[in-house]
């Protein structure tokens, strides 16, 4: 039953999430640029400043924001300006709507109402990601078509063709970890992380499928459409799906690429590092199982565990990033040939192998 408190506490997460998600993919934009400018041996961004301060070019957010904002929002003569004006959205609001399901902490208690950190507390959570994910492609076929240009349709059709021939290798890692933990709900899979192996290991999904992870970070960059898998882009040969956008209908593009960069890094923490776990933190305090215990408010626990989630996710964008500056660009046909010839063999066998391993352990 709907009260007050459950509405607004609904509201309360929806805005929290929304906030950190937002925050964090702006400062991955400044990020992007000071990693690479650090691995590079440069500078970086460092002009943009405020009564002279300028915090290591952190005030660039802020700059490339107002530029976006105030540039000229050019259209290419098409018939379809609807869907050109439309493309950019359907990229940002689906890349948004996946973390609904994501928890960020296990639960508190007001007013007597338990009360789930987690926008959305749905028992098909895995189905919804699939579901979310498929219906963003077509955020960038309608960009790549629309858009009267025939550099952008190339770079439409290489950008569904590559998001959806990576979704398979996705959708198949987590069928390991649904076999696993017995559930789609993600909230039950981050509690079912909580347990120990062998009475000392944390029971993360990276210590059951150290496959399965490997395959599902590498098709979730595919995904993601970032270096190395950048051909929908591909600067120096089509410039992109986004070729004929201005203003801020390219920087919902860009942003959506961040956000879908955080989108990755916490479904990695979800599904294979515990999520909002910290090892041998239980809902008193700390239990180790060497048999001593530190027990602690409630509250403090809580917070810890949110921490946590939050800690874990921008060390995985850190490693995206690394990643992304690190390697070169594929080719098309090799890319094709990564996805259909070895994550999908691969994906196929830990499945198989998966299924023998929990059906000879019941």
């Amino acid at each position: 039953m709907l009260t007050t408190v459950t509405i607004s506490a609904a509201i309360a997460t929806t805005v929290f999430i929304v906030m950190f998600v937002l925050t964090l993919a702006g400062i991955l934009t400044w990020v992007e640029r000071k990693q690479s400018a650090i691995m590079q041996d440069r500078i970086g961004a460092n002009r943009a400043r405020i009564l002279g301060l300028r915090l290591w070019g952190l005030f660039h957010i802020i700059a490339d924001a107002v530029k976006m904002f105030t540039k000229e929002d050019f259209i290419p003569n098409t018939k379809h300006r609807f869907l050109f004006s439309l493309a950019p959205v359907l990229s940002l609001f689906f890349a948004l709507l996946t973390f609904a399901v994501i928890p960020f902490g296990h639960q508190i208690t007001i007013a007597g109402y338990l009360i789930p950190l987690q926008v959305a507390s749905v028992n098909v959570g895995i189905l919804f990601i699939f579901a979310m994910m498929s219906v963003a492609v077509y955020g960038v076929v309608l960009a790549g078509w629309s858009s009267n240009n025939n550099y952008a349709l190339l770079g439409g059709i290489r950008a569904s063709a590559q998001m959806i021939s990576y979704e398979i290798t996705i959708g198949l890692t987590l069928v390991g970890i649904i076999m696993i933990f017995q559930t789609l709900s993600l909230m039950e899979i981050v509690k079912a992380q909580g347990r120990l192996l062998f009475g000392v290991l944390p029971a993360w999904g990276i210590f059951y499928q150290p496959v399965g992870f490997l395959l599902f970070m590498i098709a979730g960059i595919a995904e993601n459409k970032r270096i190395p898998f950048d051909i929908p882009e591909g600067e120096s040969e089509i410039i992109g799906f986004f070729l004929e956008y201005s203003s801020m209908k390219f920087g919902m593009f860009m942003f959506a690429d961040f956000i879908e960069t955080v989108l990755i890094a916490s479904l990695l923490t979800t599904f294979f590092f515990g999520g909002w776990q910290v090892p041998y933190l239980a809902d008193t305090g700390f239990v180790f199982p060497w048999g001593g215990r530190w027990d602690l408010n409630v509250w403090l626990v809580e917070g810890m565990r949110v921490i946590s989630f939050i800690v874990k996710v921008c060390l995985f964008c850190w490693l995206l990033m690394l990643i992304r500056w690190t390697l070169p660009r594929f080719r098309f046909d090799q890319l094709m040939n990564l996805g259909w010839k070895v994550l999908l063999p691969l994906s196929l066998a830990n499945t198989i192998v998966t299924a023998a391993i929990v059906l000879w352990l019941d």
